[in-house]
């Protein structure tokens, strides 16, 4: 067994090799092993980082997106330095400088119905670290039909959960996503971490715990979260552990099984790419950046609606009329419908679906929404303007 390890390994991975009911054995699971973990964001960073040093074996790191000023906060992995780089790129870097005794694998895309199976099958164990409804139903589909364990961790304002899906236990596998949540929320019903705020230090806790149950896993020292959900609330410190029962309906893995294959997430989210989002406002109503300060600058007679939360209006605005977009519904009578009326958020998402729900549920024809939201607008019309 000693064999399996270099010199330099030995030496790195000392504390492990000492720890009663770890050992050798135990850091050879975890050389043998092979993780996907799908973001490499808030929880991503600290995850990924455990990962590397415990001495993880093989490391997908999958993530679309590159570095942006605001993920410095909470995304503890990169620097001003990385700033418009690839985050799995970035972040593979730091991994390697941290532990070269592993391999890693950054791939720079979305992980997508047509890729995944494709992406994840090389993989032991999963570790989904999204931050969106669709890849978490994505994710989990897709392990469960590929029979690969699903290690689950989220994080929204002062609270995380973790769990362990799919986990074969000796009366066969344990629940998955679809058992614990059937249904996607409403949309709009959770706000991102842009727009509901997210307390820097809990990623780091949560990833941290969703490190552990990965290593569990695959070391096969403790017990893993199976069948098990762990809640953790920062503002008091509390946590609790709940028991997430089979559902007989789910459609994975339920007494009747209905889906062999993955499906459009999107859609079954009703997420912006699906009929339901900013994809079927008219092209017409989407007012450009450039549009929308020609119009001010004429003087035009207009409405503006600030459809985001009062503590987002504080931290950088336009003008207009605050009206939060789970509110506006019932503030409808006192929106004009005689006069063009304009709505705007942080990146023109929260406004489109605004403008859609007004006119399928409150009938008006007079309503467009600023494409891009101030992000837009500070990037291509006013660099002053404060962006987060």
């Amino acid at each position: 067994m000693q064999s399996f390890f270099s010199g330099p390994e030995l030496v790195h991975y000392a504390r492990h090799l000492s720890l009663p009911g770890f050992g050798l054995e135990a850091q050879a699971k975890l050389k043998a092993g092979k993780v996907l973990v799908v973001g490499c964001g808030g929880l991503g960073s600290p995850l990924l980082q455990y990962l590397a040093a415990a001495g993880v074996g093989t490391i997908g790191l999958i993530d679309h997106d590159v570095v942006d000023k605001s993920n410095l906060q909470r995304q503890v992995l990169f620097g001003m330095q990385d700033l418009g780089q690839p985050k799995a790129h970035v972040a593979a870097a730091r991994l390697e400088a941290l532990n070269p005794h592993i391999e890693l694998r950054p791939y720079t895309e979305s992980l997508t119905r047509e890729n995944a199976l494709d992406l994840m099958r090389d993989y032991d164990v999963v570790a989904d670290g999204t931050d969106n409804f669709p890849t978490r139903y994505l994710v989990n589909d897709a392990c469960v039909l590929l029979d690969k364990v699903n290690v689950y961790a989220s994080v929204f304002r002062f609270e995380g959960q973790v769990s362990v899906f799919h986990f074969p236990l000796p009366e066969g596998r344990g629940p998955n996503y679809r058992d614990l949540y059937p249904k996607p929320p409403q949309p709009g019903a959770v706000p991102s971490c842009a727009e509901g705020g997210i307390l820097g230090v809990l990623p780091g806790i949560i990833g941290s715990l969703q490190a552990l149950e990965v290593i569990k896993v695959l070391s096969g020292v403790g017990e893993p979260l199976a069948g098990r959900l762990l809640l953790f609330d920062a503002s008091d410190g509390s946590s609790r552990i709940l028991k997430v029962p089979r559902d007989p309906e789910n459609p994975l893995t339920g007494t009747h099984p209905t889906q062999k294959e993955l499906i459009d997430y999107p859609a079954f989210c009703r997420t912006p790419a699906s009929e339901d989002g900013p994809a079927a406002v008219l092209t017409a109503q989407c007012l450009s950046p450039e549009a929308f300060a020609r119009w001010r600058q004429e003087k035009r007679s207009y409405v503006l609606i600030d459809v985001r939360e009062a503590y987002e209006r504080e931290i950088s605005h336009i003008g207009g009329l605050l009206m939060p977009a789970g509110q506006i519904l019932e503030q409808a009578d006192s929106i004009p419908r005689d006069i063009p009326v304009v709505l705007y958020c942080r990146s023109g998402q929260r406004s489109a679906k605004v403008l859609q729900r007004l006119e399928s549920q409150a009938g008006f024809r007079n309503l467009y929404h600023l494409e891009g939201g101030l992000l837009a607008f500070a990037r291509e019309i006013d660099p002053t303007l404060p962006t987060y």
